[in-house]
């Protein structure tokens, strides 16, 4: 490695999971740096499933550490929640290999039931679309400096005074909206006060000393970057940021250190919640990648909303996140599709000119047209295919315009759902 970053280039659901599989077999430590347990993705390993959330999938790997960062808000009850799943899945040892940032702040079932109330205040198509977790309000409370991280669970008092104060104050604002039993959380970390000492480290100084001492290091990004709270589809995203840069300060990353950038792409796009989606397929097309590539969530089992892939957003991407490489995904889905399109620009209706970047502001955004180049489809199964050569001469093709439209190589293609269902370039 020794610092590798896997990040999400489109709205999420890329398939991250399945390269943080593979390359955590390698990994000494496995890290994430922002997020929740919004974020979710499935592992197949030995034949079984494993669907992570909050923790990093390198504890599938038994001889990688894993540390959930700074950056992240940590919500407890899911933490350990996770945890039963994978040993109730025969994994092992699991609890000797994850730790928590001292300096992660702590996502509430109070933060949960924040996000309901907000959500119930919107209407229509104002609604964010949120998984109900309460990860916006967890780094609202962060930013206003009233939230509470996780060395301070251990300090009782202080605990409950800041939980009781941030419980009023929402009451106050939501009224009735707010349906939350504040002595039945506090009840709840009490136990929990028990229970976390052994997992909470010094996180700075965890990364650091991995560093200094060229440890290998992968770290895991979530979500994705149409999602970032700065360069996404504001406010249609989530409340932390998913990039580059996210990474560097979740986890307090020596830059010089980082050796790959790797932006995950899938081989069409997806979409979870509201917010604009230009190449949405509300058709026939639509309908079959949904079908086809069982496009719901791991986290909430929300049905994704489905569509061409982006080169115009996926150029963005990469003005921001500075990937090395790509990891093109699920290109077998697009197996049977006679035809397949690829956005490679935006057009102004009235002005006819061509943007060939995105822009920031959504209602204009959602003036413009797309144009679209079209490929022939290769109408045949590639999910035993083990080498680049032997793709179809059309699937080849794609994979090929992606690289030079965006200049960024592609290294991996994963062409089926089992781990081994990857071509490495």
């Amino acid at each position: 490695m020794p610092t590798t970053i896997i990040l999400g280039s489109q709205w999420g659901d890329e398939g991250k999971g399945k390269l943080s599989d593979i390359l955590c077999q390698k990994a000494q430590i496995c890290a994430r740096a922002a997020g929740g347990h919004n974020a979710g993705h499935s592992v197949v390993a030995n034949g079984v499933s494993y669907d992570f959330h909050l923790l990093p999938s390198g504890l599938i790997n038994p001889d990688c550490e894993n540390l959930i960062g700074s950056g992240v808000v940590v919500n407890v009850e899911a933490f350990f929640k996770e945890l039963n799943a994978l040993e109730e899945k025969g994994l092992k040892h699991v609890r000797e290999k994850i730790l928590i940032s001292d300096r992660a702040h702590v996502n509430l079932t109070l933060h949960a039931a924040v996000d309901r109330a907000e959500e119930a205040q919107l209407e229509g198509n104002k609604k964010i679309g949120t998984t109900g977790r309460g990860i916006g309000p967890s780094y609202a409370t962060k930013a206003s400096r009233k939230g509470i991280r996780v060395h301070e669970i251990f300090k009782e008092a202080v605990f409950e005074k800041k939980l009781r104060t941030l419980a009023e104050g929402y009451k106050k604002q939501f009224g009735d909206l707010f349906e939350y039993d504040v002595e039945e959380e506090i009840s709840r970390f009490r136990e929990y006060r028990k229970l976390l000492p052994n997992f909470v480290c010094d996180g700075p100084n965890f990364i650091d000393q991995a560093q200094k001492s060229g440890r290998d290091l992968l770290i895991e990004g979530a979500n994705a970057l149409m999602l970032d709270i700065d360069y996404g589809t504001y406010p249609y995203v989530t409340s932390s940021n998913t990039g580059f840069g996210g990474a560097v300060t979740g986890l307090a990353l020596d830059y010089k250190k980082i050796t790959e950038v790797i932006g995950v792409v899938k081989a069409y796009t997806t979409r979870v919640g509201g917010g604009p989606f230009k190449t949405e397929d509300l058709g026939e097309a639509g309908t079959k990648l949904q079908e086809i590539g069982r496009e719901w969530g791991v986290s909430t089992g929300r049905r994704r909303r489905c569509g061409w892939l982006d080169l115009v957003v996926l150029k963005y991407s990469q003005l921001i996140n500075n990937y090395t490489s790509w990891n093109l995904t699920k290109l077998d889905i697009l197996d049977t599709f006679p035809t397949i399109k690829v956005a490679v620009a935006y057009k102004d209706k009235e002005t006819g000119e061509i943007l060939e970047h995105f822009p920031a502001d959504l209602d204009y955004l959602d003036t413009l047209e797309v144009v679209y180049k079209e490929f022939e489809g290769w109408q045949t199964p590639i999910t035993s295919v083990k080498t680049f050569e032997d793709l179809p001469a059309q699937a080849q093709a794609y994979v090929k315009f992606i690289e030079e439209f965006t200049g960024i190589p592609v290294k991996w293609i994963g062409t089926g759902p089992a781990r081994d269902d990857m071509i490495y370039l």
